[in-house]
């Protein structure tokens, strides 16, 4: 069987606290053989540990803080993943980076934490998941600040210009692509035929960015073949190979 990677879900959510052993069956059903987990913040540390320990080996935890949670008490909520990142080893260091959406109230802090964060993937030789809605730039900045030749990682979500991403891949970062793929004005058709498999892996962002014809619904890991079936088409090749080159990334990656 064919086997994909999804490289960032958000498993642990209450949006699957109903059916969770159906979304893994039903994503190994498809092939899915391993799922990365990306933290949000001190509320979300519990639940996915938890989930970790329940779909032990292929199942595995990130630690970081979201942008988005960067708020009044971002201190306290990065030394507790300083903590964290001291008991145990993790797979990788994210959910991290800036988001320019939501709220601008915080854009220095969140380039502080996003910049500590960077530190620590450097140090312990992981991969920096990197969040970067409406503010690729400043990310593609930040990280040029902080490539020493020990950065690496994926822009998670990417979404950006051609120019964009190979300013990333530039930088020694693999893009994640999703759902937004199969979208009718992504744009992302327009980037990919031109920076090649070898640069990309799969994400689903479960359950956000749920792929065509589920656009709307609750997004799972089952339709990682649906992003992975349309990059296909915009590169020319099988899905087969899509799968091969992809997961290929993806253990390099994490060194899986």
């Amino acid at each position: 069987m064919t086997q994909f990677i999804d490289t960032h879900c958000h498993l642990y959510l209450e949006e699957f606290g109903e059916d969770i052993r159906g979304v893994v069956s039903r994503a190994r059903d498809k092939g899915v053989s391993e799922f990365f987990m990306p933290n949000v913040d001190s509320a979300t540390i519990s639940a996915m540990l938890q989930l970790e320990n329940d779909y032990q080996p292929f199942v595995h935890a990130m630690m970081g803080l979201h942008p988005c949670s960067v708020k009044a008490t971002w201190q306290d909520e990065l030394n507790l993943v300083e903590q964290w990142l001291g008991k145990r080893k993790f797979r990788g260091l994210g959910e991290v980076g800036l988001d320019y959406y939501w709220d601008r109230s915080f854009d220095n802090e969140q380039k502080l934490v996003f910049g500590k964060q960077a530190e620590w993937a450097r140090e312990l030789d992981i991969p920096l998941i990197i969040h970067s809605r409406d503010s690729i730039d400043d990310c593609l900045e930040l990280v040029r600040n902080y490539q020493d030749g020990r950065l690496k990682g994926i822009f998670h979500c990417f979404t950006g210009t051609v120019d964009a991403a190979r300013a990333a891949i530039g930088l020694g970062f693999y893009l994640g692509i999703g759902g937004v793929v199969t979208y009718k004005n992504g744009g992302l058709d327009k980037v990919l035929d031109k920076v090649g498999l070898d640069n990309l892996v799969l994400e689903t962002d479960a359950p956000y960015l749920s792929p065509v014809p589920f656009r709307g619904k609750r997004n799972e890991s089952s339709y990682l073949p649906l992003i992975a079936e349309k990059i296909a088409t915009i590169v020319g090749v099988g899905v087969d190979e899509v799968a091969r080159v992809t997961t290929a990334n993806a253990h390099l990656i994490f060194n899986a």
